[in-house]
Formats: C-alpha cells, structure tokens, sequence
C-alpha cells in the first residue's frame, strides 16, 4: 500500500479520451514529429517517457492530433544507440528527445550539422558526459536537456540518521555507464567526509546484479545505489539478497523505494518528464535548444518503505516518517 501525503498527479480522463479520439480522427498534416529514445525499460524510465507525453499534451501537442511520436527502446543493447539516432534524423523528426545517458550521447552526435535539436532527460552529469560544454551557456550546441543529478551527500546523512554508527555502505554499479562513475565519486566523497568506508562491486549486465549483491554479504553494514540503469533493470535481485541477510538497501529513485529499498531523498521520474515535456513544447513553439539552459528536476522529496525496512531488519524512526512526503508499507 502507498500513502501519498502530497497530492497525487492526475492524469485526467478527458485527456485519455481526447488521445484516444484525436487518434481516431489522424494526425494533422501540420503535426510535428518528435523521436523518443529510451536506453532501456524499466519503472523510472517509463515513468519520464510519460511525463514528457503529457508535460507536451498540457502545452497543447497532443499524440494522434498535433503530433506524432516515434518511441525507439535499445533495451540496453548499445549496438542499437547509433541505429536508432541515425534513423530519426533520416526520419528528419522535428526533435530528438533521448532518455537517459548513452543513448543521448549518441543522439547528439548524429544530429551534429544538421538542424534537428537534442532534449536529453534523466541524465545525472551532462557535462561530464559531454552532452553539453556549461549547464547554463552552450550556445553553439543544438540541446539541452533535464538532469536527475541527486544530492548524495543527503542521502549518505539519511542512511547515518536511520543507521547511526554505519561504518561500511556497499555500492552497485556499471562502471560503464558515466552517471554511475560520477555519482560513486559522490558517495565516496560524502562518505570521506564522515569517516565511513564505501565497498564497490561493479556489473555489466542486470544478471550480474545477484552475484555482486553476494560478493557485499559479511562486508557492508548498508548498501546504496545510484540511478544505474543496468542496477535498477535487475533490482529484485539485489532486494532478495538484501532481505535474506538483512541488508539495509537505499537507492537514490522512488521508483526504486516503491519496489522495496527503504528510503531515498529523490525525484519522482514522472515530474522529470513532464519537465522535460515543457521544454520540448518550447522548443517546438520556436525557441532555441542552445538558448535553454540545462535544468535540473525541480522536485525533490522524502520516500520511504516501512514494510521493506522491517524485512531487512530496519525500524525507521519515527522522525523520518514523520517528514517522508511518500510512504510504503509493503
């Protein structure tokens, strides 16, 4: 069961059924073109894919009336990042929109020369991804985008506050995919600071997700994971063995709190997307991607899981509920 104390998002019935009519009737011949790629499918993702479907209806293009959307998903197969791009801008699609880091790498490159913009979304460090060269100015650069970078650093102070004296976290993560380096850099450096130890185990694949949950039993008193789509594909893994030996899990997303880690100060992927929506609208409207500075999510917020804290061993104090604006309890 989910309690909500902030007031849910709605996505309202005549929007459903104006798709649905709209879709009946066919596209205007003035309908603009908008190419979505997704790296891979899993709960976070999907979620911003349908933030950005109804961030761009609420600003007045809607799917099968104004505009037509061609939805590509690599399921993580990076062969297909390059293929999928390229054909969008063969396609010639009014704008790109790439979620997630890889892909969104690709999407950049295949659009460079020509005039098609990149929106990039749930991506953690678009600099250091070389996305783009400057958060705010990037002017000769045709994209900008939304950033899921998260405060490690409070989530590190949430895990000492639940678990006062942890002296070892355990992290998971793709050492391949850059967002996953970048925010381990930020939990060693907040752990640094508190003298607590991090211990890394590194997959490639989600099957690898079970092994290196393994190879944490007897050496962490925690583990935390980042936004690392690779992890989080195989999520169910490493809540098992968390559960079986009574391993406090955190992760960084409420996607991931909902299917059974304890607590995270993270963003919601839906609000993501229709952020990242809004900013589509813009630029289809006529503003430039390069005169849009990159965002970061605008909403931040408290989630937690009581009933996955108690199997693994966890009662979370009372305060933190208390200030949790999403709670689970099974």
């Amino acid at each position: 069961m989910k309690n909500r104390k902030k007031s849910g998002k709605v996505i309202g019935l005549c929007l459903t059924t104006l798709l649905a009519l709209s879709t009946l009737v066919g596209c205007s011949s003035e309908a603009k073109t908008v190419g979505i790629s997704q790296v891979v499918t899993h709960p976070a993702l999907d979620a911003t894919r349908q933030g950005i479907i109804d961030g761009l209806a609420e600003n007045n293009y809607v799917e099968g009336d104004n505009l037509v959307i061609n939805y590509q998903n690599s399921e993580g197969d990076s062969s297909l990042f390059a293929s999928i791009a390229q054909q969008f801008v063969t396609n010639e699609v009014d704008i790109i929109v790439s979620i997630a880091t890889p892909n969104s790498q690709a999407a950049i490159a295949a659009a460079e020369g020509t005039d098609i913009p990149v929106v990039f979304t749930a991506v953690t460090d678009p600099v250091g991804s070389g996305l783009v060269g400057d958060w705010k100015s990037h002017e000769n650069e045709n994209a900008t985008g939304v950033s899921d970078m998260v405060v490690v650093s409070d989530d590190v102070e949430l895990i000492t506050e639940i678990m006062p004296g942890v002296k070892t976290i355990g992290t998971i993560y793709n050492a391949g995919e850059s967002n996953s380096v970048f925010l381990v850099e930020k939990l060693k450096e907040a752990c640094d600071a508190l003298g607590i130890e991090v211990v890394e185990a590194t997959v490639s694949t989600s099957a690898d997700v079970s092994t290196a949950a393994q190879s944490l039993v007897g050496r962490v008193d925690a583990i935390w994971i980042g936004t690392d789509n690779t992890v989080v594909t195989g999520l169910e893994a490493l809540i098992g063995v968390c559960e079986e030996n009574q391993i406090p899990l955190f992760s960084a997303d409420e996607d991931s709190i909902e299917r059974g880690c304890i607590a995270a100060y993270s963003f919601d992927y839906y609000d993501i997307g229709v952020q990242t929506g809004e900013m589509v609208a813009k630029i289809l409207n006529g503003k430039d991607a390069s005169k849009i500075a990159v965002e970061k999510g605008k909403v931040i917020s408290l989630s937690v899981n009581t009933a996955a804290a108690e199997r693994m061993g966890i009662t979370l104090p009372q305060s933190i509920v208390d200030k949790a604006v999403t709670i689970y309890d099974k």
